[in-house]
């Protein structure tokens, strides 16, 4: 029997949901439970061919237990290596390069250090930190947000250079990151399941949190909702997500990659509403049921760090992206480099050789 496990912590609705849908498929060999776990020996099979992780980002317990389930062949919706790895200002950085549109945004040093930190561990940070030039840059107005943080925490809308210290001064030890508003018309929140299926929501985060998925958007122009699709398949197979959700704000016409590093998406009945919910719960429990299927007991190639930045792990990721498909992991350029050291060195031999020959 292969066993689907969903490892969850606050929610109510999404797992139980997840869970009666693949046991209602009544496929043989496959049934989904909630995951129960206690001390974990290393290096043992946790007796799961997948778990879906909806909480190991808070729990740094869970997460170590499920490299060590990962190490023995199971499945991770999300991997937690690559997980573990993310941050947002990398994200943006990366969409920046894949060609997809992401406001202008700056890193930024802490505040406040963690206590162990003194002067003489800084000397390499530049000080003071050239504001004018960070400020012409960006522009106002602004969020400072955290470099890797999420459920909108620790958010700060900025207009000009006083808010931005006085907001700034509140940030404590985190590591924050600069960015460009975005006035935008349009905004959109993306599931994006199995790196091939994608769902566009309509969303609007200025209203409260249980209202801001917008059940009764109006008609939008299909090209900009192809082109959505489009950058946020994009991220999902570069970054190896199997489950994410990707944010775009629409400004004259152009989305802007906003917020893409959500592996354990909101999935709430009650925040996404009946169609969205059903969306999810179906395309999770295709993809979990499909991994359980492909479950050898081995570790895969995504435990190497050069697959997991090459993106040749995943099936799903070579696909018809080309920007991503013709990525090539750092050992394989290395390779090559060799490779044409080599035959340089070798022409040369033979050159030196013939020259002899002649005098």
């Amino acid at each position: 029997m292969k066993k689907i496990g969903v490892l969850f912590g606050m929610e109510n609705t999404f797992p139980g949901a997840l869970v009666e849908r693949i046991n209602s498929m009544e496929l043989d060999g496959i049934r989904a439970e909630f995951v129960e776990v206690g001390g974990v020996k290393m290096a043992e099979p946790s007796g799961y061919a997948v778990i879906v992780d909806r909480i190991s980002h808070d729990l740094p317990f869970y997460r170590s237990y499920l490299k060590n389930a990962e190490l023995s062949g199971t499945k991770i919706i999300n991997n937690p290596f690559w997980w573990s790895a993310d941050d947002k200002f990398f994200n943006y950085a990366l969409a920046a390069k894949l060609g997809v549109a992401v406001p202008k945004t700056v890193l930024l040093p802490h505040k406040h250090f963690p206590p162990q930190i003194n002067s003489q561990s800084l000397r390499n940070l530049e000080f003071p930190l050239k504001w004018d030039e960070i400020f012409s840059y960006v522009g106002f107005p602004a969020f400072l947000k955290p470099h890797d943080g999420g459920g909108w925490r620790d958010v700060y809308h900025v207009h000009d250079a006083a808010q931005f210290f006085g907001a700034y001064d509140q940030t404590r030890d985190l590591c924050m990151t600069l960015q460009s508003a975005v006035n935008f018309k349009e905004y959109f929140r993306c599931y994006v399941v199995g790196q091939q299926d994608v769902h566009i929501m309509p969303y609007d985060p200025r209203r409260p949190h249980e209202h801001r998925y917008v059940l009764d958007g109006p008609e939008y122009d299909p090209a900009l909702l192809k082109r959505v699709e489009k950058d946020a398949l994009t991220l999902c197979r570069a970054l190896g997500y199997d489950l994410n959700t990707v944010e775009f704000a629409v400004e004259g016409g152009i989305p802007y990659a906003i917020d893409f590093m959500n592996p354990a998406p909101d999935a709430d009945l009650h925040s996404v509403g009946r169609e969205n919910f059903e969306w999810i719960v179906d395309k999770v429990a295709k993809l979990a049921v499909k991994k359980a299927g492909e479950y050898t007991g081995e570790p895969g190639a995504e435990l190497n760090w050069s697959g997991l930045l090459s993106g040749g792990a995943s099936p799903a990721a070579t696909a018809p992206v080309k920007k991503i498909a013709a990525r090539k992991s750092i050992p394989e350029v290395a390779q090559k480099a060799v490779s044409k050291s080599a035959a340089k060195k070798a022409a040369k031999k033979v050159a030196a050789k013939k020259l002899a020959k002649k005098s």
